[in-house]
């Protein structure tokens, strides 16, 4: 990997990373229950993220919320678990590059990334089974960061 500029680096000195204690799903509902998804989903506490697209309705929920859930759902898919990790810097919409430094630091151990951003802040899963390392690995971007 390349190292980070010294811009990036200000930023990941400054980041505090996140492990939220839930197990989460991520779940694709065929779009022909939307509307059923748009009233079920529609008070699923924090964390929580639905994307509707002409293909999908896309959904990372809190695993024990989705077994309540997942019933109303025909066709739908999911893998679990997983675990979100939030990176607690409220970033600049113009910032270049800030999930392509985590995530190539993940992949260089083996660890797969599914990415969502918000207005404010970037978030990931990681299997259940890689959080520990993939924590492990973005502490220590965080430490080399504030240690230059």
């Amino acid at each position: 990997m390349n190292p980070p500029s010294n811009e990036m680096r200000k930023i990941l000195a400054k980041t505090v990373i996140k492990e939220h204690a839930d197990d989460y799903s991520i779940v694709f509902i065929d779009p022909r229950y939307e509307g059923k998804a748009r009233g079920l989903l529609r008070d699923l506490r924090p964390y929580s993220s639905v994307t509707y697209t002409e293909d999908e309705v896309s959904v990372v929920i809190r695993a024990s919320d989705w077994d309540k859930l997942k019933g109303n759902f025909p066709f739908s898919r999911e893998e679990s678990p997983y675990r979100l990790i939030t990176f607690d810097i409220v970033l600049d919409l113009s910032m270049v590059g800030f999930l392509s430094v985590v995530s190539t630091a993940l992949a260089e151990v083996g660890v797969s990334v599914y990415a969502l951003s918000t207005f404010l802040k970037d978030h990931i899963l990681v299997r259940k089974g890689d959080s520990e390392k993939a924590i492990d690995v973005l502490r220590g971007l965080v430490s080399d960061a504030a240690a230059r």
